[in-house]
């Protein structure tokens, strides 16, 4: 008798710990900054009791609601797959995008900062609408068997499901502007703002911790070198955890990492001006990136345990000097430049993946299931 491929009866994993890590960047990018909360004498359901258009509103703003909130739709579809489909599917999705996007207005109104809109509320569950109907016309495609199905079955280990939302979230996590080249984690001038607020004092953790450090111009090329390296070793280590024998090793590393730096580059021409969409390329940057494929070339056939504690090593590497090392000030004078304006909410969802991207992969690196669950 031969084995036949049957389709998946428990859903798919990865559907569902991608709808959770999305649901959080929604919230942080409709909540942030976070700070200012009070009661500003408001309705919380105020968005719903006009009818007319908001004052200040761009065609951009629309799109981007609508565009932001389909992949949110196609990942509460797949979630329930296949214990619920097609109408009641879409039905259920698009209700829970309707939920959603007013719990984000409502509590918008209890931040000065922020202004509780129907249009976004409008254009969010459109979009959540829009991608509900996208998931029913592919789920059974998508996730009964088909070639993308059996692959995952075939290169992936089967703890790997939290491990490659956390690699599809990371190329994500270059939009946010750094001052090193896959330099993520930097979180001491966030805990001082949080701290200064919390305490009502001035608190500045960095200059605690670098001591009015002053670096030369090759010291910061050497400092940048190595957390090039170390952030590229880390997140291409933490992929090969998840892989099994018969995976194309070197083609998935390259395409995780061409991603990374495509939309690096590209966020880079947005997010300032299309001249500057290679500004990362710098000396340091070259240099890491050189050694850090050179360090990948050594371990893309290591035993697991050497790459799970390696992958773990490099990203600690890298987290102690993105925290140490004194911003660049070439990188100061450009970040001036940057007009977050209508990048508001973006923004907010691109630091959220910056800052605590390192922290995720720790976690999941640590899990037991590694020990378990050997590729």
């Amino acid at each position: 008798m031969t084995e036949t491929t049957v389709a998946p009866r428990k859903g798919s994993p990865v559907a569902r710990a991608s709808l959770l890590a999305y649901l959080f960047l929604i919230v942080y990018a409709s909540w942030f900054p976070f700070s200012g909360w009070h009661n500003q004498g408001l309705s919380p359901l105020i968005f719903l009791e006009s009818t007319s258009m908001p004052r200040y509103w761009t065609m951009f703003d629309a799109v981007i609601n609508v565009v932001g909130y389909i992949p949110f739709g196609v990942l509460l579809v797949y979630a329930m797959y296949p214990r619920l489909r097609g109408v009641w599917a879409f039905l259920l999705a698009a209700v829970c995008g309707c939920l959603v996007s007013g719990l984000m207005e409502g509590v918008q109104t209890y931040l000065p900062s922020r202004v509780s809109s129907n249009l976004d509320f409008y254009t969010n569950a459109a979009g959540c609408a829009f991608g509900a109907l996208v998931g029913v016309l592919t789920a059974s495609k998508l996730l009964e068997g088909s070639p993308l199905y059996r692959l995952r079955q075939s290169w992936f280990a089967p703890h790997a499901s939290q491990g490659l939302v956390l690699l599809g979230l990371w190329p994500l996590a270059q939009i946010y502007p750094q001052s090193f080249l896959f330099g993520h984690g930097q979180l001491l001038p966030i805990l001082s703002e949080w701290l200064s607020e919390l305490l009502e004092m001035d608190i500045d953790l960095t200059a605690y911790v670098r001591q009015d450090l002053e670096l030369t111009v090759e010291q910061y090329w050497l400092s940048e070198t190595i957390v090039t390296a170390c952030g590229m070793t880390g997140a291409a280590l933490t992929l090969l955890c998840l892989l099994r024998k018969p995976a194309p090793r070197p083609l998935l590393i390259i395409g995780l990492v061409a991603a990374a730096l495509l939309v690096k580059s590209l966020a880079m021409a947005l997010l300032f001006s299309p001249e500057n969409a290679f500004v990362w390329v710098t000396p340091g940057a070259q240099g890491g990136f050189l050694i850090g494929a050179i360090m990948l070339a050594g371990l893309a056939f290591a035993p697991h345990l050497a790459q799970r504690r390696l992958a773990a090593a490099t990203l600690l590497l890298s987290l102690v000097m993105i925290n140490t090392t004194p911003v660049n000030p070439y990188f100061a004078v450009t970040l001036q430049t940057w007009v977050q304006g209508k990048f508001l909410n973006f923004n907010g969802a691109a630091q959220f993946l910056s800052l605590l991207w390192p922290f995720f992969a720790l976690w999941f690196l640590w899990l037991p299931s590694h020990k378990l669950n050997k590729p």
